[in-house]
């Protein structure tokens, strides 16, 4: 399992879509050692795939979370470990 990393898909749920939210969440991202992706999604929400150390990971959905708790209504997580698929973080 050698290469493997944590990572989460996260869903945001509330007004997330036209503020800004993934913009923020990829300069948020810069600061901490972490690879994924940000999108919108059919459904009004926001889809987060982060990976790296669990710690970096955990910060990064933090200060998501803080940053941007005036538009979350609702967060669903799912966290696992898997082989890196990102190089960077970026939107898609």
């Amino acid at each position: 399992m050698s290469g493997d990393v944590y990572s989460i898909k996260c869903w945001f749920e509330g007004h997330v879509q036209g503020v800004g939210f993934r913009y923020q969440t990829v300069a948020i991202a810069k600061g901490y050692d972490v690879t994924g992706t940000v999108s919108n999604i059919d459904d009004g929400r926001v889809f987060i795939h982060a990976e790296g150390d669990q710690a970096e990971v955990t910060a990064f959905r933090a200060e998501i979370e803080s940053e941007m708790s005036s538009f979350i209504r609702r967060t669903e997580v799912k966290n696992a470990t898997s082989p890196r698929i990102y190089n960077g973080f970026s939107i898609s």
